[in-house]
């Protein structure tokens, strides 16, 4: 693959765990060395579904187990389910940079950095759970983060206006407590690890709010306003807290936002 976007496009469908982590560093590396080329315009074939290998087995988001932090085996369950969203937020990342034509050179390089830096998190997320005495795979999971890529598919504004900034940031809410936790049951070594995980996802919400704004100045929409409307279509029952605000504040939100969002606590 010699274009940036349609490499993307065969990362996302790679369904071998080591092997999708590897063409993601490979595509990074030869983007940051100016090594391949990128077509704005290339028309991405529809993709109905990443690449994903047989295990873990996906179930409804319902009938997943609860996490508890009192035994290993409890933690290691708790870190699979962070390695899972890891894993589908590069497969996220990298459909940003196939799926959406026309837009600036920099929001296909923003992308594939966050590809690249979430197929980080998820090596650091899975060399702990080795260490628990579990592997990626080994519990179940569910599709939700993926299913709301299907639903913005249409629409990069959409894309940007619902998953980092809601979905993604939803992370930031509760890293902070599941840390507690984490440390509470002897474990600060996962603790630690949520530390850069939080630390880069921040800038990975604000990457969202830059290009929905971005958007939305293109479009002549009022980013809070319109945002609502989203929100009422996707979310009817509201988002629910409690709401990370120093974290939020520092990916990006602004002070309007922020004050509708303790609002609705």
């Amino acid at each position: 693959m010699n274009e940036l976007r349609a490499a993307a496009q065969h990362c996302l469908l790679i369904s071998n765990v080591d092997d999708k982590l590897s063409a993601v560093r490979q595509l990074n590396s030869l983007w940051l060395s100016e090594d391949i080329a990128l077509d704005r315009l290339w028309s991405a074939p529809a993709v109905e579904s990443p690449g994903r290998p047989e295990r873990p087995e996906m179930i409804k988001a319902s009938r997943v187990p609860r996490r508890g932090f009192g035994t290993t085996q409890g933690r290691a369950i708790m870190m699979h389910a962070i390695a899972h969203i890891e894993f589908n937020a590069i497969n996220l990342a990298l459909d940003a940079v196939q799926r959406f034509a026309g837009m600036p050179e920099e929001f296909y390089s923003d992308w594939l950095r966050v590809a690249h830096e979430e197929a980080y998190h998820f090596e650091l997320i899975r060399a702990h759970m080795r260490h628990l005495g579990a592997d990626y795979g080994d519990f179940v999971a569910h599709g939700g983060l993926w299913e709301m890529c299907e639903k913005t598919a249409y629409d990069v504004l959409a894309r940007m206006a619902l998953v980092p900034r809601v979905l993604e940031a939803r992370g930031l809410d509760v890293t902070p407590g599941i840390q507690e936790k984490l440390i509470q049951a002897g474990d600060e070594n996962a603790a630690t690890i949520l530390d850069v995980i939080l630390r880069d996802e921040i800038g990975h919400v604000a990457i969202g709010n830059r290009w929905y704004r971005h958007l939305c100045r293109e479009r002549g929409l009022e980013p809070v306003p319109y945002f609502l409307q989203l929100l009422e279509k996707h979310y009817p029952k509201g988002l629910f807290g409690p709401f990370n605000i120093d974290a939020r504040e520092r990916a990006g939100f602004s002070e309007s936002e922020l004050a509708m969002l303790i609002g609705e606590q």
